[in-house]
This record gives structure tokens, C-alpha cells and sequence, in this order.
């Protein structure tokens, strides 16, 4: 399926930003703004920007607590999503979510999750609810290497096969679990593999080609909304940070994230607007000052928004 420019163009702004705002992040992280864990998506940005243009703006989706750039590629306001991360009561969660638990129910975003493979079983509950109501809609979850060895995502893969759920699940794989090489956790050359053990359409991608990717993630809805059931998409694609602040990245080497840099999804979509559209580097270089100009804004918005009240702290709260 050939994009056109315009929405090469969008992809490219929307990738940009997901950069800048996970980079202004880790600056305030460091400066003490934001407080406990923060997993950056750096490097991945291909994997979720294909994946959430290639949706409807109805369609349901879940991921992990390293989720920040596919809620922005979804569509999620960054002025709340900043204030979330400080802690702020204009947050998405009225500040009470933080960093690991983004949702955005008028977007789709049934929730991160900072358990490793949990939010797989709840887009697979979110797909048999579409699959009831007849709208249309499909699920797409995505989750890491390691979440493919939870038990709960062979459960689901197994249901969802078995009742043809509307379900599209992207492994990115980024080839660590946390700090553990994929070699080391598993035999499979392809985890893509694993799926088609339960009979479900599976593929293996680059998750740094963001035009494969909604290639990929368009045809598996059109596959999920005609009824024909989930697709397994494993998108190989790098993490370019630690898994999170504060990892001091022993299990790899220096050299092997100066390589992997080499492929960065932003810079080949980049080179691929500027050979075959002729973008200028001038426009391509305003879609970065953009982008980061933006992240500012919400920047402050988040600094003058006032901080949670006490008395809400048990409010909103489901049990």
C-alpha cells in the first residue's frame, strides 16, 4: 500500500514528537521532576506510529508501561500526558497514573500496564466485546520479547485463535527482555513462530520501516474486520536508551547501540521523504524545531497546572 506524501509528512511530525517528548522525559526524570520508573521508547518509534496510523480512531488498544510514543501516535493530548508525568491534577489520570498507567478511553487506550504481558489478555477481552457489538472495531496490543514467555499470552493466543477475535498482537521485539538477550530466553529464531503453533497468522517485520509496518497492521484489521481473526505481527526493531533510567546497559555494548543507531526509524523515513519526495531540509528540520516547541508548551502547561487535591486520593479508584 503506497502513502502518500501528506501522510508520510504526518508520520514524520508524529515520530519527531514522540522523540522529543520522550528526550524532555528523561531530562526531567534526571532533574527530578518526575518520580519513580521511566521506560523510554526511544528507537522505537517506527513500530508504534505504523502501527496506530494504520487504525481507526475507535479501535481499542493496549501496552506496556513503555507505551508513551504509541498513546501519542494514537492521538493522546501531550499537554495531560506531560502533566500525568508530573504528577498533576490536569493529568490524564488526574495525576494519580503516573508513568506506567497512561489511559485514554476517548482514543482507544484501554490502559498501559506495568505488568509484563498483562494488558495482552485485556485487548483480547476489548476484541470480544467489538466482536459482540458488531461495530467494526478491532484491538491491537503490543508487548515486548519477554511477554511472550507469560503464560497468559499463550491463553490468549489460543482463545483468540479459537473464536477468530478481531485481535492484532505486535511483539516489538527489541531484543531484551529488561537486561536479558533474547538468546538467552528462548530457542526460537522467530517468535513470530510461536504464534503459528496455534494456527494464527503470524509474521516477522522491520519495525524500523514505518511504511511496513501499516502495511502490515492495515492488512491484519482488514483480515480482523472481515471476521478472519487475529494476526501476530513481531516487529524486529531497538531500544537505543536502557530498558530504564538508571541502567547501566552491561549486557550490551557501546558499539552494538552505535550500529543500531545507524537504523533509526525517524532518520529512514527522513532519507525516504527527502530521495523520494523531495522534501527540503529545511522542512524536515521545522518538523523537529516543531516538535520540540510543542513538548515545551506542554512543558509549562503541566508546571502551572496545580498538583492533585489530598481529599481525591481515594476517588477514582475501582475495587
Amino acid at each position: 500500500m503506497a502513502l502518500s506524501k501528506e501522510t508520510l509528512e504526518r508520520m514524520y511530525e508524529r515520530m519527531c514528537l514522540i522523540r522529543a517528548f520522550e528526550e524532555r522525559l528523561m531530562e526531567l526524570y534526571k532533574g527530578g521532576d518526575i518520580r519513580g520508573s521511566l521506560h523510554p521508547c526511544v528507537g522505537q518509534e517506527g513500530t508504534v506510529v505504523g502501527a496506530m496510523f494504520a487504525l481507526n480512531a475507535d479501535d481499542y488498544l493496549t501496552c506496556t508501561y513503555r507505551g508513551h510514543g504509541a498513546a501519542i501516535a494514537k492521538g493522546i493530548d501531550i499537554n495531560a500526558a506531560m502533566a500525568e508525568m508530573l504528577g498533576r491534577r490536569t493529568g490524564i489520570s488526574k495525576g494519580k497514573g503516573g508513568s506506567m498507567h497512561w489511559t485514554d478511553p476517548s482514543i482507544g487506550l484501554i490502559g498501559e500496564n506495568a505488568i509484563v504481558g498483562a494488558g495482552v489478555p485485556i485487548a483480547a477481552g476489548a476484541a470480544l466485546s467489538a466482536l459482540l457489538d458488531g461495530q467494526g472495531r478491532v484491538a491491537l496490543t503490543l508487548f515486548g520479547d519477554g511477554a511472550l514467555h507469560q503464560g497468559v499470552l499463550s491463553e490468549t493466543l489460543n482463545l483468540a485463535q479459537l473464536w477468530k477475535l478481531p485481535l492484532i498482537l505486535m511483539c516489538e521485539n527489541n531484543l531484551y527482555a529488561e537486561m536479558t538477550p533474547l538468546a538467552e530466553s528462548t530457542p526460537l529464531k522467530k517468535l513470530s513462530d510461536r504464534a503459528k503453533g496455534y494456527g494464527m497468522k503470524a509474521i516477522t517485520i522491520n519495525g524500523n520501516d514505518v511504511c511496513e509496518v501499516h502495511d502490515t497492521v492495515s492488512k491484519a484489521a482488514v483480515r480482523a474486520r472481515a471476521g478472519e481473526g487475529p494476526t501476530f505481527i513481531e516487529a524486529m526493531t531497538y531500544r537505543f536508551v536502557g530498558h530504564m533510567i538508571g541502567d547501566p546497559e552491561t549486557y550490551r555494548t557501546k558499539e552494538e547501540v552505535t550500529e543500531a543507531r545507524k537504523n533509526d526509524p525517524i532518520l529512514n523515513l527522513r532519507n525516504h521523504l527527502a530521495d523520494k519526495f523531495s522534501i527540503s531540509e529545511t522542512t524536515l528540520n521545522d518538523a523537529v524545531v516543531t516538535a520540540n516547541q510543542l513538548v515545551e508548551q506542554a512543558v509549562a502547561f503541566a508546571r502551572n497546572s496545580p498538583l492533585p487535591d489530598p481529599s481525591e486520593v481515594l476517588t477514582d479508584i475501582w475495587a
